[in-house]
């Protein structure tokens, strides 16, 4: 089953076009990661996704139904985006950011509910926010700032969530924190969740498919363990390597060469 799919889907800027003719299937109930060289498209296909950005030409599917004709709040109901380096009012609290997941239900006949204070309450746990839900936003770590900004999508009840670079500036205990957290969502609740990931090795780790852009479209999808190899390496990333298997998750591990394996090698021959 299809959770988003494109069809023939083009997305420009001003001239320059970033993806040309696109199709493709985001399978449901999965976590899907788009990897690829800086500018190869990857949040701007995501971005499009979420209706942040409109096509050239071409169409985006929710659940089938065509993400353009869909009224916004309902949009909202069933995707939720969490864009690369999000910034929240001075002084926000951590309680009043992740309310804001809640807004799509929200209209003049129905007010905040039980089922709101429900969300809202269920999200700060999963993330381990709760304690901090009185903190302004703005005072707290990058690491915990960014789940609070995911504990605002959970709180939206969506079944399908996009993240560009969620784990863009954090370190690697953060970078870690974030990525299970999203990775026991999507095994407790099957969300659809499709990330944008700089770090192959842990995209192979955490991704059950991955989406590999190169040259406006998609270079190879699939399993991580069926795609990743060091000619996918090259081709998407222009740079050599070995792929080996992670000694504990048995995952693709990408081991870079770069040019100090030339100049160790050119050592090591000249007798340095």
């Amino acid at each position: 089953m299809k959770a988003l799919e494109t069809k023939n889907l083009t997305l420009s800027y001003g001239e320059a076009t970033i993806i040309d003719s696109l199709n493709l299937a985001i399978p449901k109930g999965k976590i899907t990661v788009f990897i690829g060289s800086n500018g190869c498209g990857k949040s701007t296909l995501l971005r499009s996704m979420a209706r942040l950005m409109k096509p050239a030409a071409g169409a985006i599917l929710l659940d089938g139904e065509q993400v353009a004709k869909l009224p916004t709040k309902e949009v909202a109901k069933r995707m939720a985006i969490l864009p690369q380096g999000p910034i929240a009012p001075e002084g926000l609290t951590v309680l009043q950011l992740v309310k804001q997941g809640r807004y799509p239900y929200q209209n003049w006949l129905q007010q905040w509910s039980e089922e709101d204070e429900k969300m809202v309450r269920n999200a700060l746990e999963v993330t381990g926010m709760a304690p901090f839900a009185e903190k302004a936003v703005d005072s707290l770590s990058g690491g915990q700032r960014q789940r609070a900004w995911i504990a605002m999508t959970l709180a939206q009840g969506t079944r399908t969530i996009l993240l560009d670079e969620p784990t863009t500036y954090l370190d690697l205990t953060h970078q870690i924190e974030v990525l299970d957290i999203l990775f026991e969502l999507n095994r407790l609740k099957q969300s659809t969740i499709v990330m944008v990931l700089h770090d192959l090795n842990l995209a192979c780790r955490y991704a059950d498919h991955i989406v590999a852009l190169e040259n406006r479209t998609v270079y190879a999808q699939g399993k991580p363990e069926e795609i990743v190899t060091a000619e996918l390496v090259k081709q998407v990333f222009h740079m050599d390597c070995q792929i080996i298997a992670d000694p504990v998750f048995g995952t693709p591990m990408c081991i870079p060469f770069g040019k100090g394996r030339q100049i160790m090698a050119e050592q090591a021959v000249a007798g340095l």
